[in-house]
């Protein structure tokens, strides 16, 4: 049983956080700073970018998550810290800062930046920041926390609620951004996640994992996976729930609590892509196995040229068979069907792979709608999978052909 509660990251017990402009961003009315603080040492554990070329603070907090253990988080918004010769060591400086604001080991710091990449990170404004910050902290400082990681997000991205793990009531807390630079394996955005529930670091590394293959994993925006961001977890133990260090009940319950996270921010983050007026959802259902219906279900939302119709509202299903074809998966053309679906109705527009005769009028209707569903049966099986993803806008474009002015 979830019940939403208010408090953003700072819902469970032991953690406070804050969030203020500190210089890195020109614009003084963008907060760019942001720290979440825990009373007590947390367990905590983190997934990260596939990018090959990743960020500096992806290399310190690796290193720092080594023993599972954290009591905060430092990111600035506006710089990456990315493809910089001196990066690692501003990263690393940026844990050392905050430690000694806070009175604890820079090991253990979670360390982020997002951000223009490949320009230098100048300290003096982060280390005028992380002094400041601690001033700030409070139990009410989620919400001023989740606006300074923002870039280009329109929407502060943020969740609490209560849950029941063991009979005891156990509290989550999340905080996200993501708007461009969108695509699937982990990670694809910055979510900083913490609770109360008392459980060891590769429990949560386990759930972790699981949750973010099928929320995080399965958003796309513009086909270009991230340099830095991650998902991490902390868990301050305080809700005096039962341990959790192995499977069952309770852990189940725990994965279902970050489930309900990931299942929030995706959309949240999908529908708030560069430049997007729709949200578009794909659900592939009737696949021969889950690996098959979630290549097909990404390959059709990162489409460009779904995503260009879907904005235009043209019904055409030809795109959605295209992206269909190349994405990899093995399944029977001749057997899919296509529909439309959003609250202005639904349309079928492919069935047996050939496209049908449809009321272009109806059509139309159901594509100009802010949040599109494109449904596919595969029958081939019973798999299904879940992807978000939005538009393809003229905006898109504009807002990152001067990203770094």
């Amino acid at each position: 049983m979830i019940k939403n509660i208010s408090g953003g990251v700072c819902a469970p017990k032991g953690f406070k956080a804050a969030g203020m402009h500190c210089g890195v961003r020109r614009n003084r009315s963008k907060k760019d700073i942001a720290m979440i603080f825990c009373d007590a040492p947390c367990t905590a554990a983190a997934v990260y970018t596939t990018n090959k070329v990743y960020g500096a603070p992806i290399t310190v907090t690796r290193e720092n998550l080594g023993n599972g253990v954290a009591r905060a988080v430092i990111c600035n918004s506006g710089n990456a810290n990315t493809s910089n010769a001196d990066g690692v060591e501003k990263a690393r400086a940026m844990c050392s800062l905050t430690a000694k604001a806070l009175g604890i080991d820079a090991s253990d710091v979670i360390v982020a930046s997002t951000g223009v990449i490949g320009q230098s990170l100048d300290l003096e404004p982060i280390s005028y920041g992380i002094s400041e910050l601690p001033k700030l902290l409070s139990a009410d400082g989620g919400q001023d926390a989740a606006e300074a990681i923002m870039t280009t997000d329109t929407k502060v991205k943020q969740i609490s609620f209560e849950t029941v793990i063991g009979g005891t009531p156990v509290r989550f807390g999340a905080m996200s951004k993501g708007s461009g630079m969108i695509h699937p394996n982990m990670a694809t955005m910055l979510s900083f996640i913490t609770t109360d529930a008392a459980i060891s670091a590769e429990m949560i590394q386990k759930a972790l994992k699981a949750v973010v293959d099928d929320t995080y994993n399965m958003i796309t925006v513009d086909g270009d996976t991230s340099t830095n961001d991650m998902v991490s977890v902390m868990a301050s133990g305080l809700a005096g729930n039962r341990f959790i260090d192995c499977e069952g009940e309770d852990f189940d319950g725990f994965t279902a609590a970050l489930r309900e996270i990931g299942e929030f921010m995706a959309p949240m983050i999908a529908g708030d892509g560069e430049g997007a007026t729709k949200l578009l959802i794909c659900e592939v259902e009737g696949a021969a196995d889950v690996k098959s219906a979630k290549t097909v279900a990404r390959s059709v939302i990162a489409s460009a040229l779904v995503k260009a119709a879907m904005f235009g509202a043209d019904a055409n299903c030809g795109r959605v068979l295209c992206a269909m074809g190349y994405s990899g998966a093995d399944f029977d053309p001749d057997k899919v069907g296509v529909w439309f679906e959003s609250r202005a109705g639904k349309i079928q527009v492919c069935e047996n792979g050939c496209g049908l005769a449809f009321d272009e009028d109806l059509a139309k209707k159901v594509l100009l709608e802010s949040e599109i569903k494109i449904e596919i049966a595969m029958r081939q099986g019973s798999a299904f999978a879940r992807a978000w993803g939005c538009d393809l806008t003229y905006d898109y474009v504009k807002i990152n052909g001067d990203y770094r002015t």
